[in-house]
This record gives structure tokens, sequence and C-alpha cells, in this order.
């Protein structure tokens, strides 16, 4: 062998050698032998050297890093937390960290990553004092009363209020006799706050809803939720909530003097009349408006906000439905604009009030609509004829009778078939609608042009709503509930569904010869589905027997 094949050779093992190779006959070091052997590392010629250290693998979850801790508790359900910070000194000091709570009422209760703005309006907690309450009153004032939310502990905000109100977060139907309401109640920035719902002013049927805060909870104190009364018109002061029983709550003010104005009733009455329908009561020259508008005054003003409050669901959506169910506002003659829940049960489509009147009050079934039971619009020049109209609907409302006669008479009715609520438009202020569709008012949208035709009120019957839409997509044969003030002599009368839109559809009372027009509320209603449908169905049932 030569020198430079020598060096070769020499070279190749050295190689071998430093590689642990199998030629270099030294055994390689596996992970697995330094956990075995101890903490160390091997070293180039393939020999443990306990000189070098590695990290120790975690043998639990308190060996892992604070910064992981925080990211896996922030992920846990915050009723958790608590006893996940007895587990150890290492877990309750780590639990102290504002990320994990501020995730916490982020995900679980939509509080707005800046807490100092309300998510009704974008506006600042400061300005919610002022206008909300009392315009009049310089914003100076109201700075002290607020609490430092720039030094906010999220985790007092989660366990003092939050988490104990989360109970009654949701859509709510105040005990208010027969003219209910709807009551939603939300996370808006720091606070948790009980919205009014209100409809628009009659006949404004497609304007949006109005809001008038009932009462607010917050923190004015560090560990202490505070709830205070916003009814009346001098601020806010001292309230109490209490839960009645599941799925029921109740407000009490505990300083209703709030609620008294210098001028007396009659001044607390022009100021209602002004938020309830915007307007004096000399504009309003039906004399039999006038006597409802006042009796619902007295009515309701007795309560002084202390209300008991009941939950309502919106309706489960199912692929079948004509159109997507939910929240509408409708015209009810005398009564003004209501609520209305509109449902699907299978091939019957029904709308249940959620604010009623002296006639029929909320929580009654106001439509019930046969889908199986369409109805085919003659001619514009037909449509303007009520006999025409009246000749279709009585065709298929004689039917029905005939099939019902012939069924066994052990047959089960159909549920809820028997329930309603009311329209007195019998004496209902209105004029006789533009049947001659001139250039102001113009045809509404539909969603399905394919499908739409031409669609015109009969001669005779009266619109609170001049401007309706003039094409619409279907009509069905529908029930109405009709009473005599009191709820008294209620009676199902036929009428005429009609389907303008996606957000719009109408009814037409044939025996009142009076048309009501629906829009949808467009609000988004968060903690307001209902779970299943057998929970909203048992909803209904309630709601029904509320007021019954």
């Amino acid at each position: 062998m030569d020198e430079e094949e020598g060096e070769r050779v020499v070279a190749q093992r050295q190689v071998d050698v430093g590689s642990g190779g199998p030629k270099s006959g030294v055994a390689t070091a596996r992970p697995s032998d330094a956990g075995e052997y101890g903490s160390g590392l091997v070293n180039r010629a393939g020999f443990l050297d306990r000189t070098s250290t590695v990290p120790p693998q975690p043998q639990s979850l308190a060996e892992l890093p604070p910064e992981l801790l925080v990211e896996i508790f922030s992920v846990l359900p915050g009723t958790a937390l608590p006893d996940v910070a007895l587990v150890c000194k290492k877990f309750r000091h780590i639990l102290n960290t504002e990320t994990i709570w501020r995730r916490r009422c982020v995900e679980e209760f939509g509080i707005n990553e800046d807490p100092r703005k309300m998510e009704v309006g974008g506006i600042s907690s400061r300005d919610f004092y002022v206008k909300r309450v009392n315009p009049r009153v310089k914003s100076g004032r109201f700075m002290k009363l607020l609490p430092d939310y720039e030094h906010m502990d999220y985790r007092d905000v989660y366990t003092c209020l939050l988490h104990p109100y989360r109970h009654i977060l949701g859509l709510w139907q105040p005990d208010i006799g027969p003219y209910g309401g709807l009551l939603n109640v939300v996370v808006d920035g720091v606070f948790i706050i009980g919205w009014m719902y209100l409809p628009p002013h009659d006949p404004r049927v497609e304007d949006p809803m109005r809001r008038r805060p009932l009462f607010r909870i917050h923190m004015l104190e560090s560990d202490k939720a505070t709830v205070e009364c916003m009814y009346g018109h001098k601020g806010p002061h001292k309230g109490d909530i209490q839960t009645v029983k599941k799925d029921e709550f109740s407000t009490k003010c505990n300083e209703t003097e709030y609620h008294r104005m210098p001028g007396g009733r009659q001044e607390e009455f022009r100021t209602w009349l002004e938020e309830e329908w915007g307007r004096t009561l000399e504009e309003i020259f039906h004399e039999h408006m006038q006597e409802l508008i006042l009796m619902k005054f007295i009515y309701t003003s007795q309560y002084d906000n202390c209300l008991t409050y009941r939950r309502i669901y919106l309706p489960p959506t199912m692929p079948s439905d004509l159109l997507q169910p939910g929240l509408f506002k409708g015209t009810y003659g005398s009564h003004g604009l209501e609520i209305v829940m509109l449902s699907f049960h299978g091939t019957s489509a029904r709308a249940t009030k959620l604010t009623g009147d002296p006639n029929v009050p909320a929580g009654q079934l106001t439509l019930d609509v046969d889908l199986n039971r369409p109805v085919v619009l003659p001619d514009l020049e037909h449509q303007r004829k009520i006999e025409e109209l009246s000749r279709l609907v009585m065709g298929v409302h004689e039917e029905m009778q005939r099939e019902a006669e012939q069924q066994p008479l052990t047959s089960t009715p159909v549920k809820g078939s028997a329930d309603g609520a009311c329209v007195d438009a019998c004496e209902a202020e209105g004029t006789e609608a533009d049947h001659g569709a001139s250039s102001d008012n113009q045809p509404g949208p539909s969603t399905d042009s394919a499908e739409a035709q031409p669609f015109v009120l009969p001669l005779g019957v009266m619109a609170r709503n001049e401007v309706y839409p003039r094409t619409c997509r279907k009509c069905f044969y529908g029930t109405g509930l009709i009473a005599g003030h009191g709820f008294t002599s209620p009676e199902r009368t036929p009428g005429l569904f009609v389907l303008f839109d996606e957000d719009r559809f109408g009814f037409i009372w044939l025996e009142l010869k009076s048309f009501s027009l629906y829009s949808r509320l467009t609000d988004h209603l968060a903690h307001a589905h209902a779970p299943n449908m057998e929970r909203f169905e048992a909803m209904l049932q309630n709601m029904q027997s509320w007021t019954s």
C-alpha cells in the first residue's frame, strides 16, 4: 500500500468513527439512551458526554412553561377555571392573567374587545349616560359616576357580572296584561342592558324598531355588580333583579320617585304619548283611538318597571320553510303596530303576537295559514272587486268545512288551530288604499321575480299603509282571529295571506275588510334561538296559557 492510499483509508475510518456509523464498531447513542443514563449529550466519538445537558421532558401539566399554561387555560370554560385554581399555587397565580379572562368574556358573552364601546350604537359608555337618559344634563356631571374602565379587571367582570347574570340574556316577554312586549337582554360594552323593543310609530311599518332601556347591570365597584332601573326621566337609580324560577325573572325599582315628572300625570302622559305614538293627542282625531291610547297609558304606567319576564325563543329554521321565520311588525287598525312571531309547523304557517291589545292579548295566534291551500289571484281588474276575492277565499273555506265533516269524529284537531289573536279594524282609523297604483307607489321588491305577479287591494278594503308592495310571490288561504273588548267572543275568520318577499307579507281580513302589512324585524338577537323544535313548541303553548 503506497503512502497516498494509506492516507485515504485513515481518513475514511475517522469519518466512520465521527458519525457513529457501523464501520466504527461503536454503538450508536439514541434519544432514549439519554433519558436512561441521565441528562447529557453524545460526543462526536459516540460516547455519552455528561458535561452537556438538555431540558428534561415535562412529566405533568404543572411543569409546562407559564405562557403555554395561559394558552391552555384561555380555551377552558370560565366555569372550570375556579377549580383549576385549586390545583396548586402556580395555577392560581397564572389564572390572575387578564388575557385568560378577557378571552372568556369575548368568546362566551361577545363582549367588545374595547369594553368602553357600546355594541348597540357604537357609542362610549359616558355617552350612554347622556344620550340615553337625560340629554339636557352636561356630560361632565356623569363622568364621576363611571368606574375606571381603563384599568378594568376582566376577571371581576366575568365572575361578578357576566357569569352570575348569564341566565337573563336573550329574549323575554313582560307580563303587562294584554299588551305584552319584547325585552332583549344583551351584553353592551361592560353593561348588561335590558332593552324594551318598541314598534315604529304607526303606520311606518318598515321603519326600524325603537329601543328603550329598562334596566342595566354593571360594575360600579371592583367586586360587585350594581343593578340600576332606567325607567323614567331622571336618570339611573337603584333597582333589583330576582330569579323567580327557570326561564323567568323579575325586576323591581327601589326609587319610584325617579319616575315622576314635575308636571304630574298630565306631563307624564304627554311624554309617553310622544314616545309611544310620535304625536300629540290633539293630532289623533279618531275618538276610539284616543280611548285605546289613554287606556294603555293608565294600564302600563301602574307597573313602575316592577315586572315579571318569561323567556321566549326565536323559531327554528327548516329547509322547507316558505321564508325565513322570525319577528315581524304589523299594522292592527286603531291599536297601531304590533310585533308578531312567524313560525312554520309542517304545512301550517303561524303568526303569534308578542305585543297585544285589549281585544286579544299578547301570546295568542293572530294568523293561521294553510300552506296546502294556495289561492291563484285573478287579473288586476278582478282583484279590485272585493266580491271576487271573497268568492275565491270562501270557496276554499267551504271546501275545508266539507272535508272536516267527512273526517271521523275521533280525529285529532291540528294543535293551535283554535287559538288566535285579534285585529280591531272595525273601528280602525285609516284611508282607502290607492288602487290606481300611482307613480309615487312603486312596486315592492320581490325575491323571485320569475314568480312575481301583480297585486292590488280590492276597493273598500282599508289599509293604514298605502305604500304596500304591488307585486307578490304567492297567496294562501288562512284564518285570523277577531274578538270583542276583553277577548270576548273570539272567532277565527277566513282571509288571504299574501307573501310579497322575504321580508314582507300581508293579510286581508275579509270580514273586517281590512289589510295588515307586516315587515321583518332585522335586528341581530343573540342568545335567542330555541335549542330544538320541542322547546319552541312548549314555549308557544306556555305563551298562550299566560294570557288565556
